[in-house]
């Protein structure tokens, strides 16, 4: 073989050899070990280690052990314990083992899932993993699936398909003709629709100005009876899971009204959606297959690794058409393309992660691990409920506890505190106008023991903040 240069030489001989590929194996294993029972946010010493990434754009090649050996030293300590069981802020999940696995398999394969030919095995996969979606959250057969990097993107694929099909049935070809003097979409959603979904609503043209919005109850659910009057040229938003509360919109109500009026509703269910896959929690759900498209997240309650969104359209031709592009070099597959289902061409194939973490667990693990999680919910509240000066705001129907101490200043400082204690770690937001706790229980690791530490932390963090504002 004729080596062009020296880095193609260096390069060659680091595949062949292995040793940093083993370095880096040992280097993981290492976290493994330690990840469940270390500080769950990085210490002010790990932090303030950071600095040493900090340097000018090197201007010769470095040692390759070098490079993983600094990522080693310096970066693994400045990491959050994500995978382990007391980690509760924002709601970001664990990584089953089969998943976690599959996707360090798959990042030496390397593979481009945009066609089928470019990737075989990754366009079978997201057939395979289509069905079984479909399968166990009961959609209708029709339904495609798109997988993205997280119900971000998601919800923005399935707002862009209800916009090319509310269009298409006014007479308006939005690919050809443009969003200018397009006929109006109306937007109806709640009051406590998640960022994402603005975001999404702004990304798209329809403009945060012209939603209509629907009041919510104490719960952050939409209130059915103060829906707007829907038509053909409606796009309903719902939600599975408030991100604050966990509350779930009453899908099979307002898909009623939405479906006689031949309106299109998308659901958001980042985490949520996932309850329909629970035995004891899938009631939570009900009339989710009345809606035309669907978002979620294996990263997040089904604890695939980072990261793994899903769009889900029961309107094949709209979401296509949405999203799709064309080329003179594209070679279309005689089955799967996933490019067609995405804003992406090029992606990674995170399918095969999210493909072995839905093999291993199958059925009945899902529902295990998933209603584990709202057990420990439960557990988690009734802790904070003994603790004087605590009280939880919400109805705990899935993953999501909301706290609150006596003033606004004692709960940001608590949270504060609990943080700094780095016991577990949580997040704070704002519920009906006051400053709130929040935990997010979504990881398959988080035992009894892992509560009862995190409550003891917060116990703690309550009294020194007590102790703290008496003596100011």
């Amino acid at each position: 073989m004729k080596i062009a240069n020296p880095i193609q030489e260096s390069m060659f001989r680091e595949m062949r050899e292995k040793s940093i590929f083993e370095q880096a194996q040992t280097y993981a294993f290492q976290y493994l070990e330690q990840v469940f029972e270390r500080n769950v946010y990085p210490t002010e010493a790990a932090l303030s280690n950071l600095q040493f990434f900090e340097e000018p754009m090197p201007k010769e090649p470095a040692e390759a052990a070098g490079v993983i050996a600094l990522l080693n030293q310096y970066g693994a300590p400045a990491t959050t314990a994500m995978l382990g069981g007391r980690y509760f802020g924002f709601v970001n999940g664990s990584s089953v083992p089969a998943g976690l696995a599959a996707k360090n398999l798959a990042t030496y394969w390397d593979q481009n899932t945009a066609m089928q030919v470019i990737s075989p095995v990754a366009a079978k996969l997201e057939s395979v993993v289509e069905k079984w979606l479909k399968e166990l959250f009961g959609l209708p057969d029709s339904t495609v699936a798109g997988f993205v990097s997280g119900t971000s993107s998601a919800n923005f694929c399935g707002l862009a398909a209800a916009r090319y099909r509310l269009l298409k049935r006014m007479g308006w070809d939005i690919n050809e003709q443009g969003l200018f003097d397009a006929p109006k979409i109306r937007i109806v959603t709640g009051k406590q629709a998640h960022s994402t979904v603005m975001k999404a609503i702004g990304l798209l043209g329809f403009g945060k100005n012209n939603v209509e919005w629907v009041e919510v109850d104490d719960q952050g659910r939409i209130r059915p009876e103060l829906m707007p009057a829907l038509d053909d040229r409606t796009l309903v938003i719902l939600q599975a899971g408030n991100v604050n509360s966990g509350a779930f919109d009453a899908f099979d109500e307002i898909c009623d009204k939405a479906n006689q009026a031949n309106a299109w509703v998308h659901i958001d269910g980042a985490f949520g959606l996932w309850a329909a896959a629970v035995s004891e929690l899938k009631y939570l759900t009900k009339g989710i297959h009345k809606a035309s498209s669907w978002a979620t997240d294996g990263h997040k309650t089904l604890n695939t690794p980072y990261d793994c969104g899903v769009v889900l359209c029961e309107d094949k031709e709209a979401l296509v058409s949405a999203l799709h592009m064309t080329g003179s070099y594209i070679i279309l597959g005689e089955e799967r393309d996933g490019m067609l289902y995405t804003p992406e061409m090029s992606r990674r194939a995170r399918i095969i992660e999210l493909w072995a973490t839905m093999k291993y667990l199958g059925k009945t693990g899902i529902d295990q691990m998933v209603y584990g999680m709202h057990q420990r919910a439960l557990e988690f509240a009734e802790a904070l409920r003994k603790i004087e000066g605590f009280e939880v705001l919400n109805e705990v129907v899935f993953n999501q506890i909301l706290v609150q101490c006596k003033s606004d200043e004692m709960t940001a400082k608590t949270m504060q505190r609990i943080q700094e204690l780095r016991e577990c770690w949580v997040g704070g937001s704002t519920w009906f106008g006051r400053k709130v706790i929040r935990i997010s229980v979504c990881s398959w690791a988080t035992t009894p023991e892992d509560i009862r530490r995190s409550a003891a932390s917060f116990e703690r963090a309550l009294r020194e903040t007590s102790l703290e504002i008496a003596g100011s």
